[in-house]
C-alpha cells in the first residue's frame, strides 16, 4: 500500500496541487479505492486517478456532494489482485469511507467482489469485464464499454470487421495470458468462432510472466491461421507486436484484444510498428465520438497532464474515469443520501448525462448499450506525438455508428 498517497489523500488533501483550497462547513464525504499507482497497470490506474482529481475539484468548487466535500481515500493496490480483498477491508471497517469504487481492470475488481458483497454495498466498477457474470450482485454497475454480455459483445467487431473483408479469414489463432480478463475474453472469442464459421486452428494460454513471445508467435504461424485474436496486459501487448514484426507474422487480421497499444506512451513506443493491427479500443476523438463536455475535460485534463506525470492524451481510460464519478454523484443526489438500496434502484431506473453520452445499466449492472470499438492504425511513421492527437490515427472500422474508415487488409501488407 502507498502510505505517502493515503498520507496526502487523507490527512492532507490542500496537499494535491490538484485540490483547491477551500474552507469546509460540513464533514467530507469520503470515496474509498484502490488503484493501481506502481505495476504494469500503473500508467492507466495514474491517468484515471488525475481525471478522478479534476471531477472532485469541480465538484467541491459547485458545493460538493450533498452538501458535503468530497474527499478520496486511496490505497495502491500495485496491479496485483491478491492487495484488493485488505484494502477494501481496511476502506469499509477501519477508515469507514462513505462510499467505495473499484480500481482499474478487470484482475482487480473481481477479487474485491465478496468483501464488497459481504458489506452490502453498492459498487461502481471501472473497465471490468463480466465481472458480475459469476456474482449477480443486484448492487453492482460497471462503467465498462464492452455492454450486456460482455465477452461477446467486446469481441464481436474483430469477427465483423474480418467479414466485411475480400476474402473473409476462415481460420483462427487464439493467443491469451493466463489471467483474469484475457481468459474471459478469450472464451468470448471461442463463442464468436462458431457464430461466423471461423476454424480454430491454436487456442493456447501463456504465463503472466512470459518475456519472450516470439516463440508463441512462431507457433502461431506455424498453423497459418487467417486471423490471429491476442487477449494481453500492455507489458505482454508490446512484446506480443515486437514478436509479429521480428518474426515476420503472416496473417490477414491481427489484434483484437490487446491491453496498452490505446496508452499514449505505447503508442510512441511502438509507432510503425501498429500499422495494419486491428484492435479495441473504447473512445478516441474522432468527429463521431465528441460527447457534449468530452473535449472540454480533456483540455483540462491535458494541460495537467505533464505535471502529474501520466499519460498526455488520455483517451482511453480518462473519461471514463470522469464518468464513474458523475454517475456516482448523481445516484447520490437521486438517492438524496448515502442509503445503499436507494442508490441502487437509482442507478437500475435512470440514465445519466456523462461527458461519453448518455448511460444507462442493464442485466447484471452493465451498460445497456455497448460502446466497443474496434479501430485500426494506419500509416503511422516514426514515433511522434501529434499523429495521434486529432482522431484520425487510429481509424474506426466499427461500429457502423462511428466507423470514420475503412480497413487495410490483409494485415500482412498493411504493415506501411
Amino acid at each position: 500500500m502507498d502510505r505517502r498517497s493515503f498520507t496526502a489523500t487523507v490527512l492532507g488533501v490542500a496537499a494535491s496541487p490538484f485540490v483547491p483550497r477551500v474552507a469546509r462547513s460540513a464533514d467530507p464525504l469520503r470515496i474509498g479505492l484502490g488503484m493501481a499507482q506502481t505495476g504494469p497497470l500503473a500508467a492507466n490506474g495514474k491517468s484515471a486517478l488525475l481525471a478522478m482529481d479534476i471531477w472532485r475539484d469541480e465538484t467541491n468548487a459547485k458545493g460538493g456532494v450533498l452538501g458535503r466535500p468530497v474527499e478520496f481515500v486511496i490505497y495502491d493496490d500495485q496491479s496485483n489482485p491478491s492487495t484488493v480483498p485488505g484494502i477494501y477491508t481496511k476502506l469499509i471497517d477501519v477508515d469507514k469511507v462513505d462510499l467505495v469504487v473499484s480500481g482499474y481492470g478487470t484482475n482487480v475488481i473481481a477479487p474485491a467482489m465478496p468483501v464488497i458483497i459481504q458489506h452490502n454495498r453498492t459498487f461502481l466498477s471501472l473497465f471490468g469485464l463480466a465481472v458480475n457474470s459469476q456474482f449477480h450482485y443486484p448492487k453492482y454497475f460497471t462503467i465498462t464499454p464492452t455492454g450486456q454480455n460482455g465477452p461477446i459483445a467486446s469481441t464481436i467487431g474483430f469477427f465483423e470487421v474480418g467479414a466485411a473483408q475480400n476474402p473473409p479469414p476462415k481460420t483462427l489463432a487464439i493467443v491469451a495470458a493466463d489471467a483474469e480478463y484475457p481468459r474471459t475474453s478469450a472464451e468470448g472469442v471461442r463463442t464468436n468462432a462458431k457464430k461466423f464459421g471461423w476454424d480454430v486452428v491454436y487456442d493456447k494460454t501463456y504465463p503472466p510472466n512470459t518475456t519472450d513471445f516470439s516463440p508463441i508467435v512462431r507457433a502461431v504461424q506455424a498453423t497459418n491461421p487467417d486471423a490471429v485474436f491476442v487477449a494481453s496486459y500492455p507489458l505482454d501487448s508490446v512484446g506480443m507486436v515486437r514478436a509479429a514484426s521480428e518474426v515476420g507474422l503472416k496473417t490477414k487480421l491481427f489484434g483484437g484484444g490487446m491491453v496498452g497499444l490505446q496508452t499514449t506512451s505505447v503508442k510512441q513506443q511502438l509507432g510503425p510498428l501498429l500499422n495494419g493491427i486491428v484492435n479495441y479500443d473504447f473512445w478516441i476523438p474522432a468527429k463521431t465520438m465528441q460527447f457534449p463536455g468530452v473535449l472540454d475535460f480533456l483540455a483540462k485534463y491535458q494541460a495537467k497532464a505533464a505535471d502529474a506525470g501520466v499519460d498526455p492524451l488520455g483517451y482511453y481510460l480518462a473519461p471514463w474515469a470522469y464518468t464513474y464519478m458523475q454517475v456516482l454523484a448523481a445516484a447520490v443526489d437521486g438517492a438524496k443520501g448515502l442509503d445503499q438500496d436507494k442508490m441502487a434502484d437509482y442507478l437500475r431506473a435512470n440514465t445519466f448525462k456523462t461527458v461519453m453520452g448518455d448511460i444507462a445499466f442493464g442485466e447484471d449492472g452493465e451498460l445497456a448499450e455497448p460502446r466497443d470499438l474496434m479501430v485500426q492504425y494506419q500509416h503511422v511513421v516514426g514515433n511522434d506525438l501529434d499523429q495521434f492527437k486529432d482522431g484520425k490515427n487510429p481509424i474506426i472500422l466499427y461500429p457502423a455508428k462511428y466507423k470514420d474508415g475503412d480497413a487495410l487488409y490483409p494485415y500482412d501488407s498493411a504493415k506501411t
